[in-house]
């Protein structure tokens, strides 16, 4: 059997930060070419093999070639079973469970198709499974979908959803040896920072996962001159919120938090600058149902946004599952263990083996 840590490190030694796929794309693509039961379509940095064997159903196995910037762990380094390197966790241990299903597993159960995309760590804008989307969407039909996203080995639910929002708060101008002339914008902002460091998060429980909400603020902005009482501060709040709720009733639950420290009618204003909401669990799909079983530990919910988004949207129950620790992916410690990658394998393929 493949080496699986192994060609992991052959994949983290293949630089590919965001928008610089290329190389990993014609590396994967040269693998999958010579697999006689594919039929493999690129299209820019986006890589589908697809079997066709008149089976009837089809599940797709996704994962993104991209990392993060590096941060000193551009190279793969392995010590015992522990490898080492930027996208070592997320997600090219991943890509390589997928890869060595893909070259090896001639007669699944169902058809398969195993997609390779770009650009997932950066705007949704450039996500190569909108590409595929907008222009070959046949690729991407499926009557489910497993995400090899980092989860330790097991089944995370759904996803969240998340929103950013900027709020502006009014002042006014004054001399700082005379403030008690204006009105000092940077520290209305201080009320509302206290509001958002005391939140007290939901936690529903959705198909007996536990999701757990989160508000932070994650950019502050302010003044004009070193002897100048500010008339205008901008704070950007990003919001993780459960699956139940949508982006409107998560951002009408911002202002319920902020209370009165927000004024619009005194001339604070908002803007929302990104939203993408989440997936509820969708295990009951009879494929992800015996996933779950096949890993003999209880579902997770993801807390974080993943492109199961993506599939839920346009009618594909999805889930995601990949070796793997999420907490310290894109980190300068990212790391991945061999039996996570080996337990990820022998789980899908028995899955493919039905």
């Amino acid at each position: 059997m493949t080496d699986l840590l192994q060609l992991t490190a052959e994949l983290v030694d293949i630089p590919s930060v965001s928008k610089d796929e290329a190389v990993i794309t014609d590396w994967l693509e040269a693998e999958l070419a010579a697999v006689p039961w594919l039929e493999v379509t690129r299209l820019n940095n986006n890589l589908v093999a697809r079997t066709s064997l008149g089976r009837s159903q089809r599940l797709l196995l996704a994962g993104h070639s991209d990392t993060v910037p590096v941060n000193g762990n551009a190279s793969a380094r392995i010590d015992g079973d522990t490898l080492w390197g930027v996208g070592s966790a997320d997600m090219k241990s991943g890509l390589a469970v997928q890869l060595e299903l893909a070259r090896t597993v001639s007669e699944p159960v169902v058809d398969v198709t195993y997609v390779f995309y770009e650009c997932e760590e950066i705007a949704a804008v450039h996500n190569g499974l909108r590409m595929l989307l907008a222009e070959h969407p046949g690729l991407l039909a499926a009557d489910v979908a497993i995400l090899g996203e980092p989860t330790n080995a097991k089944v995370e639910a759904g996803c969240q959803g998340t929103l950013r929002v900027s709020l502006t708060l009014q002042g006014e101008r004054a001399h700082t040896a005379r403030p008690w002339m204006g009105t000092n914008a940077i520290h209305r902002l201080g009320r509302v920072l206290d509001r958002v460091a005391a939140y007290e998060e939901r936690r529903p429980v959705l198909s007996g996962c536990a999701y757990r909400e989160a508000l932070q603020a994650v950019s502050v902005a302010g003044g004009v001159a070193g002897n100048v009482v500010p008339d205008q501060a901008t704070v950007s709040l990003n919001h993780r919120y459960a699956p139940d709720r949508d982006g409107d009733q998560a951002l009408d639950h911002i202002f319920e938090v902020l209370g009165d420290t927000f004024d619009a009618d005194g001339g604070d204003t908002w803007e929302l600058t990104a939203r993408s909401d989440g997936a509820s669990p969708a295990l009951e799909h009879p494929l992800l149902a015996s996933l779950v079983a096949a890993t003999g530990e209880p579902p997770l919910a993801k807390l974080g946004w993943t492109d199961v988004a993506f599939f839920a949207a346009h009618g594909i129950p999805a889930a995601n599952y990949g070796p793997g620790d999420p907490n310290i992916a894109h980190s300068a410690q990212e790391r991945v263990e061999r039996s996570d990658i080996e337990r990820c394998h022998t789980v899908l393929k028995a899955l493919l083996a039905g």
